[in-house]
C-alpha cells in the first residue's frame, strides 16, 4: 500500500518536458510510481484540474536564526518552497564563542534586519561549533534546509575584535581554514562571504569579512575543494563591477573548483547594458578556470526603507556611522537644523549610482504612524513637499521625527512593465544566471521577496504569457537543484525524494503583504501568504494544505557530501 497517492493531476516533472496526466505514488518519502496507479493509499490527494510539480528550491535565504523560533520557516512553504539554503553572505551564527555571540547577534540585527530582541529571546546561543549548530536543527524543520559556513563568523571566532580592524596574519588565515574544514566536515554546504559596501555592523564599521584580503578569500575557497558536494556564495560589490571584481570571483571559483553564485542581479528594461556587463563575470571566470553565476530575483527588489535600521541608507557617504547611532541621538540630530542640513549634505555628496538613494523626493511615503501624516500615505514625498511648499528632505525629516524613526519609504516599482519582464525571462534563459535571491528570513521590516516563486509563475507565465509553466517550474526546481548538486531532488521522478507541490495554474500567485507580529518579544515582520498553492509535501509528508501550515516537520537537514553531489567549475 502507498503512503500517499496524488491522483488526477497534470504532472510537470521539473525537466522542462511537456506536462502529462499522471498519478504519483509515494512510499517512505520517495516517489515510487508516476503514471496510472490503481494501488490504494493511506492518504489520497485529488489533484483533478491541478498541476503537480516538484517542490521549489530557494538558494538564498537567511533562516539561520528564525529556524529556532519558527521551525516551519514561514512563509516559504506557503509559496511551494520545500528546500532552502541558509548561511549566505558570510552571516552565519556558527561557529560561535561566548565572547563573540553578542557581536554576531547585533551584526545580524543590523545587516539582515532581524529584531535584536527576537535574536536575544528566540535563540539558545548554546553551541560553539558548526556541527553543534546543525545538530540542534536536525529533525526540527518543515522544509529541507542546508547551511553554508560564513566568513564573518569564522573571522570573529579567530580574531575577535581585531576581525573588524585589520587583515589577518598567515596564522590567523590558517586557523580560519581549519574552522571552515570543521564546518564542512560536519555537513556545511560550502563557504559564503561578502565585500559589499552595504554591509556595515551595528557600530557602523564594515563587517568582518570586508576586512579580509584577497589572499584570505582564496585560501578559504581552496579549503572548499577538499570536501565533496560543496559550493560558494559571495556578494562582491554594489553597482557596476570592476574588472578586478570579476577576476576575484573567477579566482575564488577556480581555487575551490566549485561554481560561485553572486547576489544580486536586478533586471529592468532600462538597465540592460549594466545587466550585460555584470553577466561578463561568467566569461571572465571561465577564462580563469572558474564558473561564476549571477543570482537574479524574478521580480522588482522592492525595499521598504526606514531611519531606525538605516539599512541601504547607510550606503550614502558618511551615513554608515550615522545610521549606527542610537535612536535618541539620531532624533536629536534631525531636530537640530544644522544636524539635518549636515546629513543631507553628506547624502548629496555621494558619488556614483548609489547617489540616487538620497533622491528624497522620489520616494513614496509607504507607511506612517501618526494621524498628522496618514492622509499623505501612498504619495510621493516630492509631490507632498510641493503641495506643502517645503523641501522634500525637510518634509521627510519632520515625518520621521513624528514617527519616532519608524516611517517607511519605498522606491516606485518601475519593474512591472512588459519590456522588463521580457528582459528578465531572457536572463533566466542565459546560462550565466539562475533564479533565486529571495533573502527570505532577512530584512524582515523591508522586503517581500519571499514570494519569488509564486510571483514568477503569476507574472511571467499567466499575466505576461512569456513562457509556459513547464519552463517556469524548471527554473524553480531542476536548475537550482543541479547547481547545488542536491541529490534526488528537483524532479517528479521515480526514486526521487517526494518534495511535491499541487497548485492551481489559474490562480497561483502571491497574496497580500502585511505586517505580522508573531516573532519573539512581539516583533513584527513583513509577511504574505500565497494563493493557488493547494498542497505541499516534503519528503512525502503533507506540510501545507490550502494555505495552512500543518504541524508536520519532515524536512531533512541537508549535509554536504551525504545529500549533495559534487558540482565542479571545470
Amino acid at each position: 500500500m502507498l503512503d500517499v497517492l496524488i491522483t488526477g493531476g497534470d504532472v510537470i516533472d521539473g525537466t522542462g518536458a511537456v506536462r502529462r496526466r499522471a498519478d504519483v505514488g509515494i512510499v517512505d518519502g520517495r516517489i515510487t510510481q508516476v503514471g496510472t496507479i490503481t494501488e490504494s493509499a493511506h492518504q489520497t490527494i485529488d489533484a483533478t484540474g491541478k498541476v503537480v510539480t516538484p517542490g521549489f528550491i530557494d538558494l538564498h535565504t537567511h533562516y539561520d536564526a528564525q529556524a529556532f523560533w519558527d521551525t516551519s520557516l514561514s512563509p516559504s512553504p506557503l509559496h511551494g518552497v520545500t528546500t532552502v539554503i541558509g548561511g549566505n553572505c558570510g552571516f552565519t551564527i556558527a561557529p560561535l564563542t561566548p565572547q563573540d555571540g553578542d557581536y554576531l547577534m547585533r551584526m545580524l540585527a543590523r545587516v539582515e534586519g532581524m529584531p535584536l530582541e527576537s535574536l536575544q529571546q528566540g535563540l539558545p546561543w548554546d553551541w560553539t561549533t558548526t556541527a553543534e549548530y546543525l545538530d540542534a536543527l536536525d529533525g526540527t524543520l518543515m522544509p529541507n534546509a542546508g547551511f553554508l559556513v560564513g566568513h564573518s563568523a569564522l573571522r570573529r571566532v579567530v580574531m575577535h575584535d581585531a576581525a573588524n580592524q585589520r587583515e589577518a596574519t598567515d596564522e590567523e588565515i590558517e586557523a580560519m581554514c581549519n574552522l571552515l574544514r570543521d564546518g564542512l566536515r560536519a555537513g556545511g554546504m560550502g563557504f559564503s562571504s561578502t565585500w559589499s559596501p552595504s554591509h556595515n555592523d551595528h557600530t557602523g564599521v564594515p563587517v568582518p569579512s570586508r576586512h579580509g584580503s584577497r589572499k584570505e578569500l582564496i585560501a578559504l575557497c581552496a579549503v572548499v575543494e577538499e570536501f565533496p558536494g560543496t559550493t560558494l556564495e559571495f556578494i562582491p560589490a554594489v553597482g557596476e563591477f570592476a574588472q578586478e571584481t570579476f577576476e576575484l570571483m573567477g579566482d575564488m571559483s577556480a581555487a575551490a573548483n566549485r561554481p560561485l553564485n553572486w547576489n544580486l542581479l536586478q533586471v529592468y528594461a532600462q538597465n540592460w547594458d549594466l545587466v550585460q556587463h555584470q553577466l561578463k563575470g561568467f566569461d571572465i571566470a571561465a577564462e580563469r578556470g572558474g564558473k561564476v553565476i549571477a543570482l537574479t530575483l524574478p521580480d522588482t527588489f522592492r525595499i521598504r526603507l526606514n531611519f531606525k535600521s538605516g539599512f541601504i541608507l547607510d550606503i550614502l557617504n558618511g551615513w554608515d556611522e550615522l545610521m549606527a547611532l542610537p535612536d535618541d541621538v539620531k532624533l536629536t540630530m534631525m531636530r537640530d537644523p544644522k544636524g539635518r542640513e549636515e546629513m543631507n549634505r553628506l547624502a548629496q555628496s555621494t558619488q556614483g549610482p548609489t547617489r540616487s538613494i538620497g533622491n528624497w523626493g522620489a520616494y513614496i511615503l509607504l507607511e506612517t504612524f501618526t494621524d498628522k501624516w496618514q492622509k499623505y500615505a501612498g504619495r510621493l514625498i516630492g509631490d507632498i513637499a510641493k503641495e506643502l511648499k517645503v523641501e522634500p528632505w525637510d518634509l521627510l525629516v519632520d515625518i520621521v521625527i513624528d514617527d519616532n524613526l519608524r516611517t517607511v519609504i519605498a522606491n516606485q516599482d518601475k519593474g512591472q512593465d512588459t519590456a522588463t519582464w521580457k528582459r528578465r525571462v531572457e536572463v533566466w534563459r542565459d546560462e550565466r544566471a539562475i533564479v533565486g535571491a529571495s533573502d527570505a528570513g532577512a530584512h524582515l521590516d523591508m522586503i517581500d521577496s519571499f514570494a519569488f516563486s509564486t510571483t514568477l509563475i503569476a507574472r511571467a507565465v499567466r499575466d505576461e504569457k512569456l513562457m509556459d509553466l513547464e519552463e517556469a517550474v524548471y527554473h524553480l526546481t531542476e536548475q537550482p537543484a543541479r547547481l547545488y548538486g542536491l541529490r534526488n531532488r528537483g524532479r517528479i521522478e521515480v526514486g526521487y525524494c517526494a518534495d511535491v507541490v499541487v497548485l492551481d495554474p489559474l490562480t497561483v500567485g502571491p497574496g497580500p503583504v502585511y505586517t505580522k507580529f508573531d516573532m519573539p518579544a512581539g516583533a513584527g515582520r513583513v509577511y504574505g501568504e500565497a494563493e493557488g498553492i493547494n498542497h505541499v509535501l516534503i519528503n512525502g509528508v503533507e506540510a501545507v494544505r490550502d494555505g495552512e501550515i500543518l504541524t508536520s516537520r519532515p524536512g531533512t537537514l541537508l549535509r554536504s557530501g551525504r545529500d549533495t553531489d559534487t558540482v565542479t567549475a571545470r
